[in-house]
């Protein structure tokens, strides 16, 4: 069984803390043990205990084994931007080593371990080097999340085609549905189950403050424990 998977989205706001959290409900939900890691985030707001992110609030939250802040989110950016932007106004650099240093923890700690990305598959964490290039290194499997609205297929494929081109495996995918009103939900998700090469993982609805749900029903874990 895989100890490591990241989560990787489409683009930003896609909804991939949700479906990181519906993935942790559903391991957990198995008797799994988890932890959920969330490696670099920017949008940090500041604490009497530090920075700190809410996606990653949710996922030490949601997780079964207990984890400090620091090592759920070694980086906490303050900026609302893309990570190199807020590391270079705050001078700070984010060494892989850290991010690996962390992830090895983790493992050694937990069944599964769960890590969410930042923004889309080539997010930026320097003015040279993306997010991306440490999942490579680290060779995690991928489960893509696709926030289901106008423009969706084509995020959709050209993320499966780059995280293929960067020698991952793709593991499964997530559909989560941030727009009530998309038209033509049903053709959306058929044709991202034709060019997603790929178990479908489950379906997200949309539900208000969906964060604060408990959402393992929607997804099925079984591709991601035989992978």
């Amino acid at each position: 069984m895989i100890d490591a998977f990241f989560i990787a989205g489409t683009d930003t706001d896609v909804g991939k803390t949700v479906a990181s959290k519906a993935i942790l409900n559903a391991l957990a939900n198995k008797g799994l043990s988890t932890i959920g890691y969330k490696p670099v985030a920017a949008g940090s707001e500041k604490t009497a205990e530090g920075f700190r992110n809410s996606d990653a609030l949710h996922l030490q939250n949601v997780a079964t084994v207990d984890v400090v802040y620091q090592d759920v989110n070694p980086y906490a950016l303050e900026l609302p931007a893309s990570p190199h932007i807020a590391a270079k106004n705050e001078q700070v650099e984010i060494e892989y080593s850290v991010l690996s240093e962390k992830l090895a923890q983790h493992k050694r700690n937990a069944d599964i371990v769960l890590v969410e990305g930042a923004g889309g598959w080539r997010v930026p964490v320097s003015d040279s080097d993306c997010l991306s290039s440490w999942v490579q290194q680290e060779k995690l499997p991928v489960v893509l999340v696709v926030g289901i609205k106008l423009g969706c297929l084509s995020h959709a494929m050209l993320t499966f085609d780059a995280i293929k081109a960067d020698g991952l495996q793709v593991v499964g995918w997530v559909a989560n549905r941030v727009n009530p009103g998309t038209e033509h939900y049903a053709e959306i998700i058929d044709m991202l189950e034709q060019k997603i090469d790929a178990p479908k993982l489950g379906e997200i609805p949309y539900v208000p403050s969906v964060k604060r749900k408990e959402l393992g029903k929607y997804i099925n874990v079984e591709p991601l424990l035989s992978a």
